[in-house]
């Protein structure tokens, strides 16, 4: 059983991916994803704010990934290598 908790998922080196965009009306807004979570974006008026408070969003995708026993992916971590844990008894 794996033993990884909120904190140690919020304390990882996730790959940010910062990008400006349009709203609807024509107004420039910042976003943030992550790549390992491709679920994840948040979005503010300005990149500074987006960066400062990012990190509330991502905690509330953790707990909703970690109640939901959802495979979190680690920066760093291979998507094509197999789970060799549960191939190889």
């Amino acid at each position: 059983m794996d033993n990884k908790d909120l904190d140690y998922y919020l304390n990882l080196n996730w790959t940010l991916i910062e990008g400006e965009d349009l709203d609807f009306d024509g107004n420039p807004y910042h976003y943030i994803e992550i790549k390992e979570i491709p679920s994840f974006v948040f979005c503010a008026k300005t990149i500074e704010k987006a960066r400062e408070n990012y990190k509330r969003q991502l905690k509330l995708t953790l707990m909703v990934m970690l109640e939901n026993g959802d495979h979190i992916t680690e920066p760093g971590e291979d998507e094509d290598e197999p789970d060799w844990e549960s191939l190889c008894p």
